[in-house]
Order: structure tokens, then sequence, then C-alpha cells
């Protein structure tokens, strides 16, 4: 692959198209541990659009400062008064906007590798920035990288203002704007009156505070796809208490005759068979923790953990809907709560799928209002920093979700050919959940593992047989 040569061509600030009527948001429990993490990198890769490259960054430009309108958070910066608060002063200070170039880079070229390559981190600005730094740096910025064959739109914004469903609503909505809508069709919520308002104050150290985990470690990335059809076989064998390996490890493509071959039917009558599996279900294993598991006993395999060591595997989850009431949907800011599991890594090993994906399950469905309430509690008790990283060499941490709409971003002239993320907040163990580009439920895993691990892992045919 050629170098990626990236070059700056131009810098600028695009403003909001009229002033903000909101004049501060305070900063909330979920907003403020985030301040220690860098900053969300999330981008799409498009093919090439109908016009002159001036033509384009004249319309992003000003679609982007019609959405900043709508979004005037993000055109902010961050303030800490006198008692301790933070809050986002909505002032209107503007977002940076940014013209690169690599022109011998071509779209096929940088998606053929097995490993995710470096150029992609190239693409985003405010790299290895913490969200503290928004006291003085823009809270958002995007950088439009021209290819040879397309184009890559990065967006880049502080992490202890938005969790990722409030990313992908300003992103969605940038891109909606773009292709000429006069009305958005999501309005974020910037209320402030929810549990997770908190007079609690977060002390930091002159100077802010540091990374959580080292940047340095050598690490390999890697996108592994999984087709529906492979999600629906993992989620029945999760959801079976017996697992049948002599049959799964002999399934064909077809995951209707897999359900066939498991439950012993060989009347075709496929449709009503699973129809009536589902209907049957009390307590259902989802698809997404079916995977998660999946990945949790490869992962611990090919990292050769002794038996007793204990693994974590921490997911982050929205809390908009376990509240009661619930949070409205658009909801603007952090509402995430991480859940850990955890295991003995030679029960994660000896165990079947099932145990070790009703593990995920059962913690998954007790985080209701209650556990939410008393995550805030705990944290005003104690007030911390969110510590991303892996530091005992036995942790995953899931991010993002198959359920955000990253697809959804068409500028005007096709949905995105790929989504990537840059180099923010990546670690051994860091796993992130985008939805495959065909849909359907199909998901793609970006995983990001030490090299030896990362080896095992491709090794590991359990794992690699649910691969596409």
């Amino acid at each position: 692959m050629p170098s990626s040569s990236v070059s700056i061509v131009s810098k600028t600030t695009v403003f909001p198209q009229h002033k903000s009527t909101i004049k501060s948001l305070k900063l909330s429990v979920s907003d403020l541990p985030m301040l220690s993490c860098q900053y969300i990198q999330k981008g799409v890769l498009l093919s090439q659009p109908p016009l002159p490259i001036d033509s384009l960054l004249s319309l992003l430009k000003l679609s982007l400062a019609k959405t900043l309108f709508h979004f005037p958070a993000l055109a902010g910066r961050l303030s800490t008064d006198t008692a301790g608060h933070v809050h986002i002063l909505c002032n209107d200070a503007g977002v940076e906007f940014i013209h690169a170039r690599a022109k011998r880079l071509l779209v096929d070229d940088i998606l053929a590798p097995i490993d995710v390559p470096s150029c992609f981190k190239e693409f985003f600005a405010f790299d290895k920035t913490l969200s503290y730094a928004g006291h003085k740096k823009p809270l958002a910025a995007v950088q439009v990288t021209e290819l040879g064959d397309g184009f890559f739109v990065g967006l880049t914004v502080n992490h202890a203002v938005t969790d990722g469903t409030s990313f992908w609503n300003f992103f969605n909505t940038f891109a909606e704007i773009c292709k000429g809508v006069k009305k958005i069709s999501k309005s974020p919520d910037f209320s402030r009156d929810t549990v997770f308002n908190s007079t609690a104050v977060l002390r930091f150290p002159a100077g802010g505070p540091s990374a959580t985990f080292s940047s340095d470690e050598p690490l390999r990335e890697r996108i592994f796809h999984f087709s529906r059809e492979s999600i629906l076989k993992l989620k029945l064998k999760a959801n079976r208490r017996h697992t049948h390996s002599e049959i799964l490890g002999k399934q064909s493509n077809d995951c209707w005759r897999s359900v066939i071959e498991i439950n012993g039917v060989t009347n075709g009558k496929t449709t009503d068979l699973f129809k009536n599996w589902k209907l049957n279900r009390t307590d259902e294993i989802s698809s997404f923790q079916s995977l998660s598991a999946q990945l949790w006993r490869s992962v611990t395999r090919a990292r050769k953990l002794e038996s007793a060591k204990k693994t974590t595997f921490r997911m982050a989850v929205n809390c908009r809907h376990r509240l009661e009431p619930r949070l409205e949907p658009l909801y603007f800011g952090n509402a995430i709560q991480s859940i850990p599991t955890v295991a003995p890594a030679g029960d994660i090993l000896s165990r079947d799928l099932h145990w070790c994906a009703d593990l995920l399950h059962q913690n998954v469905v007790a985080h209701d209002d209650a556990t939410v309430r008393r995550g805030v509690k705990d944290w005003e008790s104690n007030p911390r920093l969110f510590p991303l990283g892996n530091s005992d060499g036995a942790s995953i941490t899931m991010g993002s979700s198959p359920r955000f709409p990253m697809y959804d971003n068409d500028f005007g002239w096709g949905r995105p050919v790929a989504v990537r993320s840059g180099r923010a907040n990546k670690f051994d163990g860091k796993i992130s959940a985008f939805p495959g580009r065909d849909g359907g439920g199909s998901v793609d895993l970006e995983v990001v593992l030490a090299p030896g691990t990362m080896a095992g892992l491709e090794n590991d045919v359990e794992f690699m047989q649910y691969v596409s």
C-alpha cells in the first residue's frame, strides 16, 4: 500500500448559522467521568461525489453551520466554575473544519488489508486529545480528506459532551442537512433535569487529568465481519443449554437448515419452527450477547491466562430506556453506564457458550432503573474518572453499538462504503461494534489486541467459523 501522505490543505472555524438560545449546560454524573477519555473519532468512507472540491467544501461548511444551530453545545467550550462544577458554555465559539488530501490512496486499497491500515488514524483531528482539553480547544472537528477516488469524513467530538447515541444523531443530522432537508428528523433534547444531574464535584489535579492507559503499546486492529446467518447460528447455540458442537461444526451456510439440524427436525417447516422457538423463549439471550460471549471465550483462550485468573468483560449500556420514567431517546449528552461481568478464565473456557452468554445476559437484564440510580449514588459518594484500559491484561471493553445508524450518513451521493475510527481510546482488548454495511442484523467488530493475542484469535477455529 502506498504511503498515505495525508497533507493538510486548510483549517477554518465554522460557526453556528444562528446564535445559541441555550447559555450553559452542566456536565452530568455520566459526562464527568469521560473527561479523562480521548475525544471520540468516528468517520465514514464515501464514494466520489458528483461535485468539484470547492463546491463540496462550501456545501459541507454551510451544512455544518446549520447543524450546529441545532446542536449549540458542540460549538461551545468547557468551563469550570468556582464551585468546581464543569459546564458547557454554549458561546458559539465554533468547531474546527479541516480539508486534507491523500490522493494516492484509493478506496479499495485501504479496505483490502486484513489489518486496518494506519492511514485511518490520520483522517481525524485532535489525536490523543483528552476531553478535559475542551476548556480551551473546540468540542468538535470535522476533517474532510480527499482520496484518489473518494472522500473520508472524520468527525471528532469531546466524549464528555456526547456518548455514541448523541454523536451519531449529530453526524446523521449533518448528513441529512447536507442532503437538503429543510426540517431535521431528530431534534436533540438538552434537558438537564435527570437522575444524572448532580451537585457532586469531581476534583482534578492542576492542569487536568492524565490518560488512564498507554497509547504506545504495540497493537493490531482488525475488522471481523459477521453475517446475519452467522449471528443467528451463534444465538441459537447460546440459547441451547446443551451445545451440539458436533452438529454446529458441520453446519452449512444455510442458517435455516442449521435450525433443523439442531432441533432434529426434518420436515422442512423451518420458519414456523424458528417462530415457535422464539415464542417459547422467556429469557432469550440476544444476538449481541451471544457474539460477545464467543469473543470473550476466544480472546481469553488466545491470551493463555491461568485458570484462576479473573477476566472482565465490560459493556457500555445506554440508560435512556432503562430509567423510569424514561429519558428522551434523543437526550443529548452521556447517558451510559459500564457493566462489568467477571469470571475466572478457567470457567470461561471449560463451560459452554450458553453459560458464558447467560452471565452477560443476566447482568444486562439486571441493569434496571434501580441499578442505574444506585450507580449514580455510588459515583456521587466517590466522584472519579472512568478508568479506560486493560491494566491486568485480562479485560475486554466493548464500546459503540451495532444499533447505531452509522450507514444512514448519506450526504447526498449514497450510503457510506465503510465506517472506521481513529486512534482514540484504543488499547489491548478494546472492541467496537458497528452494524454491517449489508444490514439485516449483520455486525462488524473492530477488534484491537496485542499482536500475539490477535494471532491466537485468528487461529481460533471456534471463533473464525462465524467470520465472513
